[in-house]
């Protein structure tokens, strides 16, 4: 199943031939995104020939080999042991960039504030210095559909901007993303550096690291153990979903065809629901019941303050891109995969 949809995604990336015989640099490359990024890349190099190399930026080493054990001998694939937030190390040009690097889950939000913010800002700085330095191509930078903040009721465009609390920890990790946006920008126009944006909405999938405490990624934790889900507030909050496939084909797309300077919103029009609709579709799909339970303080204080982030990528599917997975069938294959792994 983890093969067809690294097929599957790879199919759905608008100008993949762009990628051929280029050398990548991604960090947070142990991540939900960058994993299947650097799979769906060495699957192309198997069964494509595509001549990719990638430089695989990481802090983890051990937890890195293991997860690619498979591609630790092969000559494209290169670890990169360091802290994105200093001076890269690599000596090598990357024609590509892609930062995926950063904690997204609310654990590290409530404990780690101050470290969740240091790899979009202090992380971007130092990576568009090395672009400078070495003349890369293209800088990707992934942001997140947390930017908008707070106070929508439509489906949100690339230029709306709600309300984001800048006096609230919690606020860490939207903050952070709208100063390495502006970052990118301002590279773009100090510099002429060709950075683009892409802002993901929620993103779930089978390679969630062991730390992600968030919502969809406990459900398929909990179904997986035999346990039933555990829902923690209302579920009242309207989201839109993309399951990792599609992130990371719309990722391509953007760095293959997206205008430089500009930022591209990541969500299938199909795939929305509210947190208790995903989570009961989850646990019907896993034979699970679905439960509530009161949240205790820690989940108090990590709860999310906004309650609608239905994003519209009208603007990415202007460049050909269609996403392939409704809420149903991506978590069917999350829950196959997961089980498959068990």
């Amino acid at each position: 199943m983890y093969r067809k949809d690294l097929r599957e995604s790879i199919d759905s990336v608008i100008n993949f031939d762009a990628l051929y015989d280029k050398t990548f640099l991604i960090t947070g490359a142990a991540g939900l995104i960058a994993s299947f990024l650097i799979d769906l890349l060495f699957y192309a190099n198997e069964t494509m020939d595509a001549g990719i190399r990638v430089y695989a930026l990481v802090r983890n080493q051990a937890y890195a080999k293991t997860r690619f054990q498979t591609l630790m001998n092969h000559p494209g694939f290169h670890l990169v042991v360091q802290d994105v937030c200093d001076p890269i190390l690599l000596n090598e040009r990357a024609d590509y960039i892609i930062h995926a690097a950063g904690d997204g889950y609310p654990g590290a939000f409530r404990e780690h504030p101050v470290e969740t913010m240091l790899p979009a800002v202090m992380g971007t700085f130092q990576l568009l210095e090395y672009m400078k330095k070495t003349n890369g191509i293209r800088f990707l930078y992934i942001s997140s559909g947390e930017i908008y903040g707070s106070g929508h009721q439509t489906g949100l465009v690339e230029t709306d901007s709600g309300y984001v609390d800048s006096m609230k920890s919690r606020s860490c990790y939207p903050s952070a993303k709208r100063a390495a946006e502006t970052m990118c920008a301002s590279y773009f126009a100090e510099y002429g550096l060709d950075t683009v944006v892409a802002r993901p909405s929620h993103v779930y999938g089978p390679n969630s690291t062991r730390n992600d405490n968030r919502a969809s990624a406990q459900f398929f934790r909990d179904i997986c153990n035999g346990r039933d889900v555990i829902l923690k507030s209302s579920g009242q909050q309207l989201r839109s979903y993309t399951y990792v496939a599609d992130c990371v084909s719309a990722l391509l797309t953007i760095l293959a065809c997206g205008v430089s300077g500009e930022a591209y919103n990541i969500a299938k029009p199909a795939a929305t629901a509210t947190i208790a609709e995903f989570a009961e579709t989850a646990a019907r799909i896993g034979r699970r019941t679905c439960r509530f339970e009161h949240a205790d303080e820690k989940g108090t204080q990590e709860k999310t303050p906004v309650s609608y982030a239905v994003l519209d990528s009208g603007k990415l599917q202007a460049l050909g891109w269609k996403g392939k997975y409704d809420i149903q069938r991506g978590i069917c294959h999350t829950l196959e995969i997961l089980l498959q792994q068990a």
